[in-house]
């Protein structure tokens, strides 16, 4: 194999490397030696065809194999002898015209990590804002689940209907006298008040009583989901089955046996352990916050460009898919283009710190057991079907970059864990509100520094929407707003030091470059 060097610039490397032909016909050799014994034709006694035959047989696919068996171990001696250590998968090209007896000539294009010098972690100074979990807190949520678990008791038949009452109901809904699809239910129920349904449905069954029967007219809103409905006038002829009133919740052990616990107590115990939960993991975004801060001030280096574009796709994304969701998706859509550059140097920033707690994890000897791997792997593994998941568990195992993606999360929070611990940190009692509001302050103060200087602060793509609930077969359903797009926060994590998931061959299209040899079991 002989390696020359076309590129060294910055963390750009390349090179053009030759495999001679006559190595790639010895492998073929070697290759056929090794089949002929299992091979059977008709006239030949088994493992005595001779090799000539066994070659023409099979020479189209042992030369396929063999010149990727060379390419990648070509590759591997490439990363052994030069030392480098490629930031994502390389970029590797076979020479056009490339045919057997020929010199396999490759060129290899890839960005190696950079050098790190030993990170400053001595003089770390954090304050941890602590949320104590009051007793007031509790009974708020206890009430919280006792209003989800409303009960209704039937109304008597001439009580008239008012806001907080469940009503049953049939409908069928039309336009210009003509029905429409998805407008017809029967015992559908709707509490008044609730805003379940499109403005002015509601409102209009105030009042009426166990029996009756009214024609209701509404106009659906101009940005409906079904465009066939948006902004037209319909008419519903409603027929009310039956008008409930809520019934008394009492919260006592009966209320907590029915949710599955033993007593009032035992509910209350959960519920505050929830409740610490929570706030605990607002203060770790907080800390981990103005941890993430002090290492991106006192540390600047170079990164590789391949990886922020990466990153950058990821939250371009996701700001893309939110926006498209927004009440004024045109207007969302202006709104983070105009800002593109700030998103770009979030992206730079969270591959930075990505590599530097990777640099400082492995300085400090931070491990990820096979115990927790095992265990990540088989918690991924539950979001595929049942007969996927040993699939999905055998494509990690045998994938070091699906392995490295699943474990970078883990290998971050372990490495943040081992910084709070060296830190010097002190403790400062606050209100959750508070708590809320230093987190908002430091979103915005973020957003300022992304907007004036690079390196910038990172904003973070935008919350996960909540899932929706599915459809009760109703048209009048109200559409819940969209959140706005580009929610910023700092406790996303940075991009770690791994490359992409690779690509499985011709079955399931994979957003990275890099081809995979097996493919990733699909999701449920």
């Amino acid at each position: 194999m002989q390696i020359k060097e076309t590129t060294n610039e910055g963390l750009k490397r390349a090179y053009q490397v030759t495999i001679p032909a006559a190595d790639i016909a010895s492998r073929i050799d070697a290759e056929v030696k090794k089949i002929a014994p299992q091979v059977k034709m008709p006239g030949f006694r088994p493992g005595k065809v001779p090799a000539n035959l066994v070659k023409k047989m099979h020479g189209e696919q042992l030369h396929a194999q063999t010149v990727n068996d060379v390419i990648r171990e070509s590759v591997d001696g490439l990363m052994k002898e030069k030392a480098l250590r490629p930031a994502m998968q390389p970029a590797i090209d076979l020479e056009e015209g490339y045919e057997e007896g020929k010199d396999a000539k490759l060129t290899i294009e890839l960005e190696v990590l950079p050098e790190i010098e030993t990170p400053e972690i001595e003089n770390l100074k954090l304050e941890r804002l602590s949320v104590p979990v009051k007793d007031e807190a509790v009974e708020e949520a206890l009430k919280n689940i006792a209003d989800q678990q409303k009960s209704y008791k039937d109304a008597a038949k001439t009580r008239k209907s008012k806001d907080g009452d469940q009503l049953i109901i049939d409908f069928v809904g039309s336009i210009d006298g003509e029905e429409f699809e998805g407008g017809k239910a029967e015992d559908a129920p709707l509490v008044i008040g609730s805003g379940q349904f499109i403005p002015g449905f509601e409102e209009q069954l105030s009042g009426v009583k166990t029996g009756d029967e009214k024609t209701i007219t509404v106009t659906f809103p101009e940005d409906y989901p079904a465009e066939h409905l948006a902004g037209k006038d319909a008419q519903f002829a409603v027929t009310v089955k039956q008008v409930k009133v809520e019934g008394e919740t009492k919260l006592d052990d009966d209320f907590a046996t029915s949710l599955g616990l033993d007593s009032l107590d035992k509910l209350k115990e959960l519920l505050k352990g929830q409740l610490e939960q929570e706030t605990n993991g607002l203060t770790r975004t907080q800390m981990k916050r103005q941890l993430l801060d002090q290492l991106a001030a006192g540390h600047d280096f170079p990164v590789p460009e391949k990886m922020v574009d990466a990153e950058f796709e990821q939250i371009w994304a996701q700001l893309q898919q939110e926006a498209a969701k927004d009440e004024n998706p045109e207007q969302a859509q202006k709104e983070i283009e105009d800002e593109k550059d700030d998103y770009r140097n979030i992206a730079e920033r969270r591959v930075r710190l990505g590599l530097l707690l990777s640099e400082i994890g492995q300085k400090n000897g931070v491990e990820v057991t096979q115990q927790e791997m095992s265990m990540l792997i088989q918690q991924a593994a539950q979001q595929y079907r049942d007969e996927d998941r040993e699939r999905f568990i055998q494509y990690v195992q045998q994938e070091p970059m699906a392995a490295a993606q699943l474990r970078a999360p883990l290998y971050e929070d372990k490495v943040v864990d081992f910084l709070f611990d060296k830190a010097d940190v002190t403790e400062r009692e606050v209100t959750k509100e508070e708590l809320e509001a230093a987190i908002e302050a430091d979103e915005e103060a973020e957003e300022t520094k992304a907007k004036t200087k690079a390196p910038a602060k990172k904003k973070a793509a935008a919350k996960k929407d909540a899932p929706k609930k599915e459809a009760a077969k109703k048209a009048p359903a109200k559409k819940a707003p969209a959140k706005k797009a580009a929610a910023k926060d700092d406790e996303k994590k940075p991009a770690a030091k791994k490359a992409p998931a690779k690509k499985a061959p011709a079955k399931k299209a994979d957003a990275k470059k890099p081809a995979a040899k097996k493919a990733a079991p699909k999701k449920k």
